[in-house]
């Protein structure tokens, strides 16, 4: 199994602020500066964002969650489906208990109201970086394995899944009601695919990606 984990430092992390209000993003800019991050973006639109975004750049972001045309929670939703390993911390104006709780459930890191206490939010995006640093090659590790899935064909997908739960090839083809050939087959794909070399590896890989 050949996986690419890309070791960095805290001088590779982007601290990425999504606002639309300019003041706000001027105000933490200078803040996020002041206290040493020199790899500080802004965007006034998560539209904005996504346009720059390079899902291979580890990232933190500050992201507002009422913003026009796409939400922060929206924007949350859009990077999930791209795997992307990105901690957000949301920034609101008002206090919406239903909706924070609706972020957290999805991943957020945290939540602060606006006007927030300007410590407490560089504590705990510290505290993110920090755990970013610590998490990001087996964060690579498990979006390199979803890639390489989300490559396999539908069939494909149903066999990996079969043969991983530690089915035979002649239990897969009976419950597929396909033939042991082509079985084998799809088999050959899937650890192409894949890139695994043996079966033991293929389901290091899916216990990995969190497939199974």
């Amino acid at each position: 199994m050949y996986i690419d984990k890309q070791d960095i430092d805290r001088e590779d992390i982007n601290i990425v602020v999504i606002d639309d209000e300019f003041v706000i993003r001027e105000a933490l800019n200078l803040l996020l500066e002041s206290a040493g991050f020199n790899k500080v973006k802004t965007y006034d639109s998560a539209k904005t964002f996504l346009e720059n975004f390079d899902p291979e750049r580890p990232a933190c972001l500050i992201l507002d969650l009422h913003m026009p045309y796409m939400s922060g929670l929206e924007l949350q939703n859009v990077l999930a489906e791209r795997c992307a390993a990105m901690p957000i911390i949301f920034i609101s104006g008002h206090a919406d208990i239903p909706v924070s709780s609706q972020a957290f459930r999805a991943g957020a890191v945290d939540f602060f109201e606006k006007p927030f206490d300007n410590e407490a939010l560089l504590e705990r995006i510290n505290e993110t970086v920090d755990k970013l640093l610590l998490n990001w090659p087996e964060a690579q590790e498990k979006k390199q394995i979803l890639e390489r899935y989300g490559r396999l064909t539908e069939r494909e997908q149903e066999v990996f899944m079969l043969i991983v739960h530690n089915h035979s090839t002649k239990e897969v083809a009976k419950i597929l009601e396909i033939s042991h050939r082509t079985i084998d087959t799809h088999r050959a794909h899937i650890m192409d695919k894949m890139q695994a070399d043996s079966l033991n590896t293929l389901i290091i890989m899916a216990m990995t990606g969190g497939l199974i």
